[in-house]
């Protein structure tokens, strides 16, 4: 018998819409606003400053464009197959994948139009600085968080079975 939509986390694609389209609306607006490297500082420890990725997490891949692209586009292909194949009623699960697959699809529509992804977020201690991210990238990693305590969540439900 074939899942609906009903019975599935495919309803959670919305999620993914709204991650995709609020990242690549904050991207439209740094690029709009700031020049390459330009940096507006809003707190002792947080500026927002305009820098291209042109590799991964870390700038892991550095120049890695189609590479990336393909990973993307496989982890993407990926995540749909999970949330068709996922109960609805895994809610923390579904909104993982949800979440990381509107970050992958956002970073991804980056490096397919740009060939960099746009990152803007920078946080800093002194002359210490995390790497510059973005929404996409805050999505991944959140989405990531859950997911694990949704396997740990899901892990102690069946010791108790």
């Amino acid at each position: 018998m074939q899942q609906t939509t009903k019975s599935n986390g495919l309803n959670w694609l919305a999620l993914s819409v709204i991650i995709f389209l609020v990242d690549v609306g904050s991207k439209f607006i740094v690029l709009s606003q700031f020049d390459l490297y330009d940096s507006v500082n809003l707190l002792p420890f947080f500026s927002l400053t305009y820098v291209q990725n042109f590799g991964a997490a870390f700038s892991f891949f550095l120049g890695q464009r189609w590479i990336l692209a393909i990973i993307a586009i496989a982890m993407s292909l990926f995540i749909i197959r999970l949330l068709y194949k996922s109960p609805k009623e895994e809610k923390l699960a579904n909104c993982s994948y949800a979440l990381i697959l509107g970050g992958a699809i956002g970073n991804l529509f980056d490096r397919l139009y740009h060939g960099f992804v746009v990152d803007f977020f920078d946080f800093f201690i002194g002359t210490w600085h995390y790497p510059i991210f973005n929404i996409a990238d805050i999505a991944i990693c959140v989405g990531v968080g859950l997911l694990l305590i949704s396997s740990f969540m899901s892990k102690k439900r069946e010791k108790q079975e």
